[in-house]
This record gives C-alpha cells, structure tokens and sequence, in this order.
C-alpha cells in the first residue's frame, strides 16, 4: 500500500515546493517527519511517513499529534535548514526517490527522501554527496554521517517495467494529495479496529471462560453434596433409636421407617454419644442445605453475567466485526471512513475491563520497583540493584518485552514493555542502552557493549543469586553516554 512511482509524481507535480520557506521540522514519531513551509498566499505541512506499508508523502491538513520528544535527526534538520528555502523537487526516474534541494544562505543542503519497501529512509547530503545524517542510521549500508551517497539526477528515466504502475489517485475533484490522505487514515483506521477488536474478542473469550468454569465448578460441587434431606432422614432414625445405641459404636443398624421393611445401616462417630451423633446429621444437613443454596445463586449469578457478556458482544464486539466482514481487504481511496463511534465503543470497553480487573499490584498500591519512564507510547523500567531486576522480572515484564544489560559490567536491568506489532525503533533502543550503560560500573567509561533480546529468550541461572538470568538469541548493541539524551529521558 506504499506510493508508487508515478503517484509519486502526481504530488510533486501538484504541490508547489520550489521556492516554499521551511518553517518548523517536527518529528511526532519514530516514523514521521513533518515539514512546515511557507510561500505567499500559502502555508501548508508536508508530512513524510516511513511506516512499513505505508511509505508515502503528500501535504496534510490534520497531522499527527506528537508522542515523542525532539529527537535526533529533527534536531539537526531544525540546525541545518530551518529557515532555508526550496530551489527545486523531483523524483529520480522510477526509483521512488524524492528529492528536495534546498538554499540558505551560501549553504545547500540535499533532502532525499527514499520511499523503498525495507529500506526506507531520509537522508540529508551535502553539494558533494556526502551524508550529514540519516533518519535511520545504517551502518551496514553506509548510511550514516561522513557516507557518500549519489546526489539525484533531475534528468534520470523510468527504468524497464516502470510503464506496469497504474496511480490510484485520478485528476478532478479532490487533490491527489487530500485522496492519498484519505486512503492513508483510513487504512490507519481499519488497523486500529483490527487491533482493537482483536483485543476485545479476546477478553470476552476470556471472560467466557471464566464463566464456563465457574458453572462446571457449580456441577461439581453439586454433584459432591448429598441431599440435605438425607442427612435429616437420618437423623430422625437415630433419634427414634437412641436405646439401641451406645457411646463408642462405629456403626448402627436400624429399621428404616421411610422404607418399611428395610434395614438402614448408619456411620456413627465413636467418640460422640447417641444425640451427638444425631444433632451431628442435623449439622451436616443444614451445611448441605447452605451450600445448596450457595451453589444455586452462584449460578444465577453466572446465568445473568453470561447474559450481561452476550449483551455486550452485540452491542460492542458485532458492529466492529461486521465492518471488517464487509471490507475484508485494504480499502481505496473511496472507501467510507470508519464511523468514530464504533472504534470508541471498543475503547471504552477497553477501559472499563481494565478498570474492573486492575493488576493486583496495584491494588495493594505497589508500582514497579526502580525507575519507570514514558517516552511517547512505550515505558522503560530500570531496576537498579539485584532486587529491583529480579523484582521486575518476575512479577512486572511478559515475554514479548525486551531486556538490556551490559555485556561486562554489573548494573541495571532495562525493559522497553513491548507494544503489540511494533518492535523497538532504533531511536528507543538508544534511550534505553544509555539508561543501561549510566546505571552500571560502566558508567565511568563512557561507553560499553550491551546485548538485548526478548523476556521470554532468558533463563534463570540453577542455584544463581536473584535476578540472575542467562540470555540467548542476545543481538548486540555499543552504546556511546550521550548526557543530552540523558537529560531529555530523565524529564520523563
């Protein structure tokens, strides 16, 4: 669902770049770059995205609010060509390579803007082709600052098999880039209804569940207890048949007048005398006869609870459902948006299970030991010593989160609490490295190794102290203290 080359060029030869001002750069997320520009009689914002499937660009009337702090690369761009001006746009051939040249002063500087499915990036060159800094740095590829990179050709062709490509976007009515931004919301939209139905088809099976074991339990209990009659019937037998009956008997037989012409045969306790014994099968007959009606309004509790979740799924669950039935597949450009109110709907039941199940740590108002840091959508914890990793590891991560530590010091346990369908950005992998490598014996040296992998790849080491843990699948990662990063995360 990425842009193509030639609706590539459909925006670029609709939006008027050359000769626009930049006003303001911001970055509101790990994957979005926005520029502000600026020419007579116009402002607009460019908004240029590198999430997987929807590389894209094209000017936005409503962009996204930020979730981040400043981060590296708007820092340079915002040093470096804030204020500068547009002298010319294009694409190179066919490649889905966009560029912007751009003047201030004496200074030029090259934006290119790589639109390439898995190795998407924007790169910011100088007049001789060498790399200033990149988006995302790669050192694998050369990408990162003092790497050339060729300057774009104005005059480059499209090369074999370009003529296959058909635009989406047609002439007339809407702009091409109000329909890609259409097309784009809306599949960001159809995204989050997946995710969030997903999440609630999920509670409710859990809660289904739950339930269903609560009525199999019911069964049991039911099954396991003997008619309250019963035990009374009996002891009426001992009560009509106290002579018969000495302190220390096992057993007692007696003549059933409840079935005439039987004989009954009845356990007694030894230690307990005639009435004793008697008054004990009273006891258990009221016990049983509690318990009957204990399991019986359990069951009318769980009779009216399955209603209650039956009554939600129809109201929440099946709208959301039925939408996804219908538009199965990515949507186009005239697809009808989402109705807001259905993804509200799944989000408010969201809230209200969390608030009717909260985690029980917090029940007993007890957070994460260490340190805990919200940078845009995800959380950091840091546990500091021995007993704040071990603490943190059994009873605050999950599998899917991701853990660093130093590869030869002893210092603090970083998770980055995973977000489902979003790996850590590289960005984030810094942050929490530098929080790694500043809360360990490292620190001093102002740069260390650091290996990371998942919660769920580590293992606890036979008869090691707490928070001992053996990590595999371990990917690496040398991490330089930046105090600038430092102090922007500890605002946080």
């Amino acid at each position: 669902m990425s842009l193509n080359w030639k609706e590539i060029n459909q925006i670029l030869a609709e939006l008027p770049l050359a000769g626009c001002h930049i006003q303001k750069i911001r970055q509101p997320d790990f994957q979005t770059l926005l520029l502000d520009l600026h020419r007579p009689g116009n402002s607009f914002t460019l908004l240029f995205s590198l999430a997987p499937g929807r590389l894209r660009f094209h000017q936005t009337q409503d962009p996204p609010a930020s979730q981040i702090g400043l981060q590296r690369f708007a820092q340079f761009l915002r040093a470096r060509i804030s204020g500068g001006r547009i002298s010319e746009a294009f694409q190179e051939g066919s490649d889905r390579l966009a560029a912007l040249q751009i003047r201030r002063g004496e200074e030029e500087t090259w934006l290119c803007f790589r639109l390439w499915g898995g190795s998407a990036n924007i790169l910011a060159l100088d007049a001789q082709g060498l790399i200033l800094d990149a988006f995302y740095r790669r050192p694998r590829r050369g990408e990162v600052s003092g790497g050339p990179f060729p300057l774009p050709r104005r005059d480059s062709l499209p090369g074999p098999g370009a003529e296959k490509y058909q635009s989406r976007f047609l002439p007339g009515g809407d702009s091409v880039h109000r329909q890609v931004e259409r097309l784009y919301r809306r599949l960001e939209e159809q995204e989050e209804l997946v995710r969030l139905t997903a999440r609630v088809e999920r509670l409710l099976a859990d809660r289904e569940a739950g339930i269903n074991r609560g009525f199999a339990l019911c069964r049991e209990r039911e099954a396991q207890a003997l008619d309250p009659g019963e035990y009374k019937r009996i002891g009426d037998l001992l009560m009509a048949n106290l002579g018969e009956i000495k302190k220390g008997d096992r057993w007692a037989e007696v003549d059933n007048f409840y079935d005439p012409g039987q004989r009954l045969k009845i356990e007694l306790n030894p230690e307990a005398g005639p009435v004793e014994n008697a008054q004990g099968y009273y006891k258990r007959a009221a016990r049983s006869r509690a318990a009957g009606e204990r399991a019986r309004q359990e069951r009318e509790n769980l009779e009216r609870e399955l209603k209650i979740l039956e009554e939600e799924k129809k109201a929440v669950l099946l709208p959301a459902q039925a939408l996804l039935a219908a538009s199965p597949g990515a949507p186009d450009r005239e697809a009808d948006p989402i109705p807001p109110e259905i993804i509200l709907s799944l989000k408010e039941y969201l809230a209200l299970h969390h608030r009717r199940t909260p985690d029980k740590t917090r029940d007993r108002g007890e957070g994460p030991p260490g340190l805990n840091f919200t940078l845009g959508d995800r959380r950091l914890l840091v546990g500091r010593n021995a007993r704040e990793n071990d603490e943190l590891l059994r009873r605050h991560v999950r599998g899917s989160d991701y853990w660093l530590h130093t590869r030869d010091f002893s210092g603090a346990y970083v998770f980055i609490k995973a977000v489902p369908g979003k790996p850590p950005p590289l960005e984030l992998l810094l942050d929490a490295g530098n929080l790694a490598l500043f809360f360990s014996q490292g620190r001093r040296n102002g740069r260390g190794e650091l290996y990371y992998t998942q919660v769920k790849y580590l293992r606890r080491a036979k008869d090691g102290p707490p928070g001992l843990v053996l990590p595999t699948q371990e990917k690496n990662l040398f991490i330089v203290l930046d105090q600038k990063r430092l102090d922007r995360i500890m605002k946080n």
